[in-house]
């Protein structure tokens, strides 16, 4: 049983340096944390969901959402990421860990049971196809990484560099530099993507306001006709709707 032994972290606060509050911006009657909420919910290997966030007073909003939408809320280092997530499922019956920022969107719990499922018989510490890692073909955004506990705990006691404690993933790959993390030399490895969904060209991320208008459109598009979009939706209405959108509103300038 998966019960006490997957847990979901996504790591949210309001003080984002890029898009400051990108995680209570608007998306068609609820704020972007809550949408993505109600996605990951649907992923049924998941028995633990943790909102992560910070101490300061800002993200006091994330402990009423946490306890509406029923998950556990952990409180910890703005900044120290690696103490953040350790010290959320220590003491718990944890042994792999998914890991989400709180600004990727639009989660698709399909692509998230196929990561599980193959993590779990490889023996892997790290999985991932939250973006094109190691050629996959994915999106940016859609998917998730998972680590283990052990190897967590491994970081948390003998990395001291704050760029590292800063961000989870860089001790195990550098996405932008398209390279391994040597120190620990930790087993990775990820699944390819479908051939129908293969766009590593196309983000769903929110990083900066432009994203965020583009997943409000998506939002807008599909909550009145298909509120249980899959990324396969998303894609056909980029292809169909919304390049040629963006075609008409350049020739209408």
């Amino acid at each position: 049983m998966l019960k006490n032994y997957l847990a979901l972290i996504i790591q949210a606060r309001s003080n984002s340096s890029r898009l400051p509050g990108k995680i209570m911006n608007d998306l068609c009657g609820e704020p972007m944390i809550v949408r993505i909420l109600q996605r990951v919910k649907k992923v049924r290997k998941i028995k633990k969901i943790i909102l992560a966030t910070t101490k300061r007073k800002e993200d006091d909003i994330l402990v009423n959402i946490a306890r509406i939408h029923n998950v556990q809320i952990f409180r910890g280092s703005e900044n120290d990421l690696v103490d953040r997530y350790y010290k959320a499922v220590r003491g718990m019956h944890i042994k792999h860990i998914l890991r989400l920022p709180g600004d990727n969107s639009i989660p698709e719990p399909s692509e998230y049971s196929r990561l599980i499922d193959y993590h779990l018989k490889s023996n892997n510490d790290f999985s991932s196809n939250i973006t094109n890692f190691m050629n996959n073909g994915y999106p940016r955004g859609i998917g998730v990484e998972i680590f283990t506990l052990k190897s967590l705990e491994k970081i948390w006691k003998y990395e001291k560099r704050k760029r590292y404690r800063e961000h989870v993933a860089l001790n195990f790959y550098d996405y932008i530099n398209d390279k391994k993390n040597k120190k620990f030399n930790f087993k990775i490895g990820t699944i390819k993507c479908p051939k129908e969904i293969s766009r590593p060209e196309l983000q769903f991320d929110v990083n900066y306001v432009k994203d965020y208008f583009f997943i409000k459109k998506l939002y807008q598009y599909f909550w009145p006709i298909k509120k249980n979009f899959t990324i396969k939706d998303v894609i056909r209405w980029y292809d169909k709707i919304y390049l040629k959108m963006k075609k008409n509103q350049k020739t209408n300038l």
